[in-house]
């Protein structure tokens, strides 16, 4: 339990970082500068963040290196996947499942900048709780 209350923090930290971005940058911007702004929220908050993380995919033990990239992993446990779209789609949610499944993390959250109302495109997903 301990473990998952840290990921909840480091939550409750991306959703403050990811509200001072758009509230200084507004809708609209590709996702890369969204991407690069929340990061360096985060860093300044003391996260260790990682961006565009390749994933590979293991099927039947053969490491494959696909074309899988995490926008940010945040201290190695939270992945945050950035969209800039007209509205999320069922995709993206099970895009963001599907990392969170081939890494073994718990947490991630979809963000989608490009809203008028933020806290409605915030998406927590977890795995396996």
């Amino acid at each position: 339990m301990q473990i998952f209350m840290r990921e909840n923090d480091i939550s409750y930290d991306v959703r403050g970082a990811a509200f001072r971005v758009y509230n200084a940058l507004g809708p609209g911007l590709l996702e890369s500068v969204y991407e690069v702004a929340l990061s360096y929220e985060l860093k300044q908050m003391g996260h260790e963040v990682r961006s565009q993380i390749a994933v590979p995919m293991v099927y039947a033990e053969i490491k494959m290196d696909v074309g899988f990239r995490l926008d940010l992993l945040i201290d190695d446990l939270v992945i945050v996947e950035i969209k800039s779209v007209d509205a999320l789609l069922d995709v993206h949610h099970k895009q963001l499942m599907t990392y969170l499944r081939l890494t073994n993390r718990k947490l991630g959250l979809l963000i989608n900048f490009n809203s008028m109302n933020l806290k409605d495109n915030i998406i927590r997903i977890v795995n396996n709780l």
